[in-house]
């Protein structure tokens, strides 16, 4: 009697399976324009935007902002005029395929006064964060940064 080698039909079609699960959700991440999310760019840029405002409310003598550019982010501190820029932080560059804009603008500057508020966005801003999808980060009159 001779033995006959080779995979059953259950593992063949485990198999199949397997291949078109992964296929199904895995590689259309490594093939879109940006695999970076979203939700985690705005996540990071609110982190950074409260870390500065909390700065500014702590230290009553100078003026903390955020310098945006269409590659990248800083840390600005400014004098007590709020104009003058003592120190520039270190640059976090944006991830590849995704940007930050207020109003349409890549470039713009958010600078917190000693209450929290933002000295530009009087009436509050909302910035738009792209990547592989278009969020909004709201910044209030009063201060208050939260995601929509």
């Amino acid at each position: 009697m001779e033995k006959q080698q080779g995979f059953t039909l259950v593992e063949l079609v485990t198999t199949i399976m397997l291949i078109a699960i992964l296929s199904v959700v895995v590689l259309p991440r490594f093939f879109t324009a940006s695999s970076y999310s979203a939700f985690t760019l705005r996540d990071e840029f609110i982190g950074e935007l409260r870390r500065v405002q909390l700065m500014a409310m702590n230290n009553q003598d100078r003026c903390y902002g955020v310098n945006m550019t269409a590659s990248d982010y800083r840390m600005m501190i400014y004098q007590t005029d709020c104009s003058s820029v003592i120190v520039t932080g270190t640059a976090q560059n944006l991830p590849r395929n995704t940007a930050i804009n207020l109003n349409g603008n890549t470039s713009f500057a958010l600078v917190f006064n000693r209450d929290g508020g933002v000295t530009s966005c009087s009436a509050g801003c909302v910035i738009k964060v792209s990547a592989d999808d278009t969020l909004d980060i709201t910044i209030e009159s009063q201060g208050y940064i939260h995601g929509r």
